[in-house]
């Protein structure tokens, strides 16, 4: 799981940071919202969770402009704010979970988990005429049957079906299947190769010069 966090207390960051990372999941932090929306690869995230009171950009600053590039990755605010004001406009700008705090870790995780589980069981997405991928298992289905998949196969195929309809650049593919490791293009080209052969219908568009993704079926 690829955590993206914004918060500007450097202590809570580096708790959250240390905590999930332990557990084999990746946690990167930025301080404002400015600096979030300037260098994260946005699409390339399990989920956010927000702070609400950050410099430059605030937290409902941050998540209104995500929502306007159509990236509909879950949100989760973290917040001393206890009013129903900020409560209602965080749902209206479409977070899924409010946490107060201060907030036991262990609380954190459950709400990801259950923010995640809801999302994703809501998602099982029709890809093709035959073809659905579901998020929450991440499996690939031909007409009910499941399709034999590798690691990074699944991983591909989730980042694609998560933002269907969308441009999936090169770099954010290799970072999100590769977990940040260096690789080339080729290997790319060679993995998402290997997966069509596995395909009776290619559903995977290659843009030109962009990246590659996934069109809507229905």
């Amino acid at each position: 799981m690829k955590i993206l966090l914004l918060e500007d207390d450097e202590f809570i960051c580096k708790e959250i940071q240390n905590y999930f990372e332990l557990n084999d999941h990746q946690v990167d932090y930025f301080h404002d919202g400015e600096a979030l929306l300037d260098n994260a690869l946005l699409q390339n995230y399990d989920i956010f969770l927000l702070d609400i009171n950050t410099p430059k950009k605030n937290g409902f600053e941050t998540l209104r402009e995500i929502r306007k590039e159509n990236i509909m990755t879950p949100a989760i605010y973290i917040t001393a704010q206890s009013d129903i004001e900020h409560v209602k406009k965080g749902y209206d700008l479409g977070c899924s979970d409010y946490v107060r705090k201060p907030f036991l870790l262990e609380e954190l995780e459950l709400r990801i988990n259950q923010t995640l589980h809801k999302d994703a069981a809501k998602n099982s997405m029709k890809i093709s005429e035959n073809y659905r991928f579901d998020l929450s298992t991440m499996r690939l289905f031909y007409k009910d049957e499941a399709v034999d998949l590798s690691v990074h196969e699944k991983k591909l195929l989730y980042i694609l079906s998560k933002n269907i309809n969308q441009i999936i650049t090169t770099d954010i593919l290799k970072d999100y299947v590769w977990d940040n490791k260096e690789v080339q293009d080729n290997t790319l080209r060679t993995q998402i190769k290997k997966l069509r052969a596995k395909l009776q219908e290619n559903f995977i568009l290659n843009v030109r010069n962009a990246g590659y993704k996934i069109s809507s079926y229905e």
